[in-house]
């Protein structure tokens, strides 16, 4: 029977995108979900703004063995997902009066003006303007602010990106980024890096050994001991740094994914 829940994971885990409902799990709440992972080396559980909750899972894991881990982490898993959706958008939070990128040290004060299109300029040191159509439209906010953290972290993260592969000597082809809810980054095959424009809400030291992690995968595209005694060479301090990166959803404000 273990063999044949295996074989069931093993299935999805080739089909996209790898993700599937966690409706066997006694008792699991909405919003609950399985991730298989390729690149995953053992269980873990995420929770997500909103209260979104996902059990990580490499290759090969059986369903029963999903819900004795999910059982295991059940109290913990809710009471983060309660908090979490404690923290759901409101209208202070979707029209923000300011904004900080951990990432660069620096913080804006926010005012709104109603105007044709979009725009986000800095029309004073560390204030910025917030113009668009409907100044109370949440979207629209949403939409500017995002476009303007994709500057942000535009300027920021590939030039970050490109003078760790000088100090660490592993290359890179090319850099990607993205907004996603569920990496902070990723490595390919082909060599191109793609990375969270959220890192712009971490830490500099957080956001710095999330791109030796993946600048490490260029030498190995896995998670074996010999990986991370590569990561460790770099950031000795990486299992606080990473734990740290775990629950940096956080950080991450609600008008970045409306």
């Amino acid at each position: 029977m273990g063999q044949r829940w295996a074989g069931a994971v093993d299935a999805s885990a080739r089909a996209a995108p790898f993700q599937f409902s966690l409706l066997s799990a006694r008792g699991a709440q909405p919003g609950w979900d399985v991730r298989i992972s390729r690149r995953a080396r053992r269980l873990s559980m995420r929770v997500f703004p909103g209260g979104r909750v996902e059990v990580v899972v490499p290759p090969g894991v059986g369903i029963p063995a999903i819900q004795r881990f999910v059982a295991r982490h059940r109290d913990w898993a809710e009471r983060q997902s309660r908090e979490f959706s404690l923290a759901a958008p409101d209208d202070t939070e979707a029209r923000p009066a300011e904004v900080e990128l951990a990432a660069l040290g620096c913080a804006w004060s926010i005012d709104y003006a109603q105007g044709r299109g979009r725009r986000v300029y800095e029309y004073a040191p560390g204030a910025l303007r917030v113009r668009v159509a409907d100044s109370a439209d949440r979207l629209q906010i949403s939409t500017a602010l995002l476009g303007w953290l994709g500057e942000r972290a535009a300027e920021h993260l590939p030039q970050l990106l490109a003078a760790l592969a000088d100090e660490t000597g592993l290359d890179f082809r090319q850099v990607q980024l993205r907004r996603q809810q569920t990496r902070w980054g990723s490595c390919s095959a082909n060599g191109t890096i793609s990375l969270n424009v959220c890192l712009m809400f971490q830490r500099p030291e957080v956001a710095r050994y999330l791109l030796i992690h993946e600048l490490c995968h260029r030498r190995h595209m896995n998670h074996s001991p010999c990986f991370w005694e590569l990561v460790e060479s770099f950031e000795p301090n990486w299992r606080a740094l990473d734990a740290e990166l775990l629950s940096g959803w956080r950080c991450v404000p609600a008008w970045v994914f409306p």
